[in-house]
């Protein structure tokens, strides 16, 4: 096991990570940017680093001064928990050869399912039902016109190195398709420093389901049942549940039985979440390979009782899971929804600012992921995110009650919060009803 592990990240994953580090007998060290300089979080570590700017470029995706921070700090392994550097090849390689242990998968495997056109390719090989479209990024000269039409209108155009919906473009008609290009690759160079894009049939109205895997340098490789990530904005998860309401057992067992194929097939270790659509028929197809921890974790954890991201850090220091498929047993409900510093009545606008009064709800099943607290400031420069409700009761109707419930306790002031959005979501009727799919949010706000 590490002696000392320092955590590339901030906010609530930095705080999730140090308290498994404690609870693991490792000590955690910190690395943080100006803007976070004086963060309550940053005093449970064992030691904390400052790295630079306020901006994420100046600070948290500076991966030479997190390694310099490491070797002064003398950790054995690096975290670097969802976002940033996470799922950065190069930056788990500059790890390792700097004999820092990256807890997460190797490089190469990141390579080959962080590229979507790989993973792509990677799956069909598998046997992994995958969306028809291009089996690898478009070249220069191609036909985009002609590849759009074979496939079919609507289609898809993606970034191959993105996600978080950033550089996807929906395109319905041939008279769409030159700006949708343009917009897409600019988006993609931007966001990701690549702009290399594929194309691929858009399915209208599917449910968006991911699977949770884990994976030892045995070739042990177990799932952990599936999350239902159809409830989103823009391609932004907003709520997440395990089980899905909306799947049957069949479908249940051969897309969890398929993530595990696809990441023995890449060699994969530590933890990951492979993600599928599944259309209005039934029929599941793999989208992409997340070779990180997911924000949403919790869901799984509160289902299985099993602490991911300390299975994480075990993984990385070389133990086995020390289980198998068998002893993996999902109980009860579980649903999270992501608590955002965003004003859902004026398009979601981002509502940075100075917390006064933050009063989190608990109760029996109730779990709240967060950084905030009396007087914690909201940076404009990070992502929105304050806050995950987590509750878990044996039924789904009853862990819909109880998140009602801890929504209307919860109180965060005086920023504007999602908290008013998800209250008016999970009191619909097609929520209650589990009748939710990736345009359930457009269909209800119109």
């Amino acid at each position: 096991m590490f002696r000392r592990i320092l955590i590339a990240n901030r906010g609530e994953i930095a705080l999730r990570i140090i308290r498994a580090c404690h609870e693991l007998d490792a000590e955690a060290v910190c690395v943080f940017s100006e803007e976070d300089r004086g963060a309550y979080y940053l005093t449970l570590a064992d030691r904390a680093i400052c790295i630079g700017g306020p901006q994420p470029r100046d600070s948290y995706l500076k991966s030479d001064r997190i390694i310099a921070a490491a070797e002064v700090a003398g950790a054995d392994a690096i975290h670097p928990g969802y976002g940033f550097l996470a799922e950065n090849a190069q930056f788990a390689e500059k790890c390792r050869a700097s004999n820092l242990e990256f807890v997460g998968p190797s490089a190469e495997a990141m390579r080959l399912l962080g590229d979507k056109a790989t993973a792509r390719s990677i799956a069909k090989k598998a046997k992994v039902p995958t969306i028809p479209g291009t089996d690898g990024v478009l070249e220069a000269d191609a036909d985009v016109r002609k590849v759009a039409e074979g496939i079919g209108y609507p289609v898809m155009i993606k970034a191959s190195a993105g996600g978080g919906g950033r550089g996807m473009r929906i395109v319905r008609s041939g008279e769409e398709l030159e700006d949708a290009l343009k917009q897409a690759g600019q988006e993609a160079q931007a966001s990701f420093g690549n702009a290399d894009l594929y194309v691929e049939k858009f399915i209208e109205r599917p449910k968006h389901i991911e699977v949770q895997i884990l994976a030892d340098h045995t070739g042990n490789i177990v799932q952990l049942g599936e999350r239902d990530c159809s409830v989103q904005r823009r391609y932004q998860k907003l709520i997440e549940e395990s089980p899905s309401p909306g799947i049957d057992s069949r479908t249940r067992r051969d897309i969890c039985a398929a993530a595990v194929r696809l990441t023995k097939a890449a060699n994969y270790t530590n933890a990951g979440t492979v993600e599928f659509l599944v259309d209005q028929k039934g029929k599941y197809f793999f989208i992409e390979v997340n070779a990180r921890i997911q924000v949403e974790h919790p869901v799984t954890e509160m289902t299985t009782r099993l602490d991911l991201i300390k299975l994480q850090i075990r993984i990385a220091s070389g133990e086995p899971l020390g289980f198998n498929q068998r002893a993996v047993k999902p109980q009860g409900h579980s649903i999270e929804c992501r608590i955002n510093a965003e004003d859902p009545e004026h398009d979601f606008r981002p509502c940075p600012g100075v917390i006064a009064k933050f009063r989190p709800p608990g109760g029996l099943g109730v779990r709240v992921d967060t950084f905030a607290h009396d007087g914690c400031k909201v940076s404009p420069l990070y992502d929105s995110l304050i806050a995950k409700l987590i509750v878990f009761q044996p039924t789904r109707e009853e862990a819909i009650q109880t998140m009602s419930r801890c929504l209307r306790e919860f109180v965060i002031e005086p920023i504007k919060t999602t908290i008013p959005f998800h209250r008016r979501t999970i009191a619909h009727a097609d929520f209650l009803e589990g009748k939710i799919d990736t345009s359930f949010i457009e269909r209800i706000s119109n």
